[in-house]
């Protein structure tokens, strides 16, 4: 990395031709004015807390292996750093007919992850208490939105307010007659004092 990409403080991964002025932008080919970078290959070429914003549009789900991922992003972050993430939905044929498409994700997929603090848990929420999955890892977020966006079809943009009236349980029972294309994420990093 040069100077000047150290120092700035907002990534954009997997950028393709999305090079963002301001921003370091990083994918594994040459867009012109991005580095290239495996983002397969760990550890990442950043410095521990040195992003203040992640932006991470259809890049995690070719990545090869989720907690790695998760705990790059985490690793890489700032305390209270923010980073939006866009993904396909795992039933979308927006994901499975990419063959290089790797992790599915779905609706709670970083909730495994999430930062409860004194957070009130809905009934369906209650395994967070005792059965998380995250590798004993320390990356915390807190998860300040999770939704679907339904269909980039101008026409259909109504049903996103209706899906994410409760997206869980949208999910749960809906999802595959009534297909989103992709899950958005806005994290929040919790870094806890050490």
């Amino acid at each position: 990395m040069t100077d000047v990409h150290t120092a700035l403080t907002r990534l954009n991964l997997g950028c393709n031709t999305d090079v963002r002025p301001g921003w370091l932008n990083v994918d594994i080919a040459d867009y012109g004015g991005n580095e290239i970078i495996d983002l397969n290959s760990y550890p990442w070429p950043f410095a521990e807390d040195s992003f203040d914003e992640i932006w991470a549009s259809h890049i995690i789900e070719h990545l090869g292996n989720f907690n790695d991922v998760v705990n790059e992003l985490w690793r890489v972050s700032k305390d209270g750093a923010v980073i939006e993430v866009r993904v396909p939905f795992f039933l979308s044929t927006k994901y499975y007919s990419e063959p290089d498409h790797r992790i599915p994700f779905g609706i709670r997929s970083f909730d495994n992850y999430e930062h409860l603090g004194d957070r009130p848990l809905r009934f369906y929420e209650q395994w967070k208490l005792v059965n998380r999955t995250n590798y004993q890892s320390a990356a915390r977020f807190t998860v300040e939105s999770k939704r679907f966006h339904f269909s980039n079809f101008a026409a259909l943009s109504w049903l996103d307010h209706l899906i994410n009236l409760e997206p869980v349980i949208f999910e749960r029972f809906f999802a595959a007659l009534l297909t989103p294309e992709e899950v958005c994420f806005r994290l929040r990093v919790v870094k806890e004092p050490s």
